[in-house]
């Protein structure tokens, strides 16, 4: 789970790394109230949870708080990178002497959490580790030990960090302990022209996993999804929606990846990603069907399942209730193989709906469902 950039400000604070001021609206008249309170002017910064804010537009120096009004009115309701602007952070300007960049991340590769830093940090980080990545530092971090002050003075001088930064060192990895975090990162980390340390922007990710214990974050993560991915999370299932025509629906996640690269190999384009899981009930199939075909993009839609845990007879009676529940207009392709197939295959027959049709093989159904897709 990613958290917006005032989340993981709000969780520096919290572990007393030093943060500019700043407050969250979603009204643009707010955000001038806010940048009268902060003296005038103000950072305005568009949440959301992509990368390259500044370069499209989502981070701007106001000088007023009518200037903090206009540009909130202007950058509310856009999209960046394709995330919808709902909310705004208005920060206290900084007058920033030097930029750094710092982190911590879990590298699965090695089994391990790993600090990376460099002196040289903001919108352009990426770019230096393509080209210099000897600035960047990759210090390795036992989980056991954790960042103690000697080892915060060893990642600070590895990057060429001046030495007060080691106090965020530390307290940055005791973020990443006590909120469960798979990465922290600080971009930039600054040197004010009066030389004070500060956390100018923040990116955390939270270990799913780790939900049980951090009660806080409830469905934060779900309040900014496109309604049919708000809805399937409500009813309990994996969506991801596309920019295609196809709908995909299978149980695991392995099937349904496998899935979308077969109909794109079809010259079409998948809608969606949609797992039922194992032991799918009829009603669970009926809910995946109703939320694929409310997509209007969609012009038809794959049901691709081999069944295990999942019985196929069971897939083929919520094929069904959904049918009779949604009453679709799209035509449906599916695909039934393994534990009570051929009883699935004769349910279906038995129906006989003039808009589900049967493929015996994977290849077959997605080549029909992208010759449905490009004809309806």
């Amino acid at each position: 789970m990613d958290l917006y950039e005032h989340q993981a400000r709000q969780l520096f604070q919290d572990h007393g790394i030093p943060v500019p001021r700043a407050e969250v609206t979603r009204s643009p008249k707010e955000a001038r109230e806010i940048a009268r309170r902060l003296g005038g002017r103000a950072v305005v910064k568009a949440q959301v949870k992509t990368g390259g804010r500044g370069k499209a537009g989502g981070v701007r120096l106001v000088a007023d708080p009518a200037a903090a009004e206009l540009t909130a009115r202007q950058m509310l309701g856009t999209a960046i990178n394709g995330h919808r602007v709902r909310t705004l952070m208005l920060a206290e300007p900084v007058d920033i002497a030097e930029e750094f960049y710092v982190s911590y991340v879990l590298d699965r590769a090695a089994g391990g959490f790993v600090a990376i830093a460099c002196a040289q940090g903001g919108v352009d980080i990426e770019e230096v580790a393509a080209h210099h990545p000897e600035a960047v530092a990759r210090v390795p971090v036992d989980r056991a030990e954790g960042v103690t002050s000697a080892k915060a003075g060893e990642i600070a001088s590895a990057a060429g960090l001046p030495p007060r930064t080691a106090d965020v060192l530390v307290r940055l990895w005791q973020v990443l302990v006590a909120e469960d975090a798979l990465l922290v990162e600080v971009n930039p980390l600054v040197r004010t022209a009066q030389g004070h340390v500060l956390a100018l922007d923040g990116k955390v990710t939270l270990d799913d996993n780790a939900r049980f214990r951090q009660t806080r974050w409830g469905e934060e993560d779900t309040e900014e999804l496109d309604p049919l991915e708000a809805e399937a999370a409500a009813r309990g299932l994996h969506y991801v929606k596309l920019d295609g025509e196809v709908g995909i629906i299978g149980n695991g996640a392995g099937l349904v990846m496998s899935t979308l690269d077969v109909v794109a190999g079809c010259g079409a384009r998948p809608a969606d990603f949609l797992d039922i899981g194992g032991g799918a009930s009829a009603e669970v199939m009926a809910d995946a069907l109703s939320v694929v075909l409310a997509d209007p993009a969609v012009r038809s839609v794959l049901v691709n399942v081999f069944g295990g845990i999942t019985a196929c007879d069971t897939v083929a009676d919520g094929i069904l209730a959904a049918v009779d529940r949604v009453r679709p207009t799209k035509p449906l392709v599916v695909r039934l193989d393994g534990n009570n197939a051929a009883r699935g295959r004769a349910i279906l027959d038995a129906r006989a709906h003039p808009l589900v049709e049967q493929v015996a093989t994977m290849d077959g159904a997605a080549r029909r469902a992208a010759e449905l897709a490009h004809t309806a």
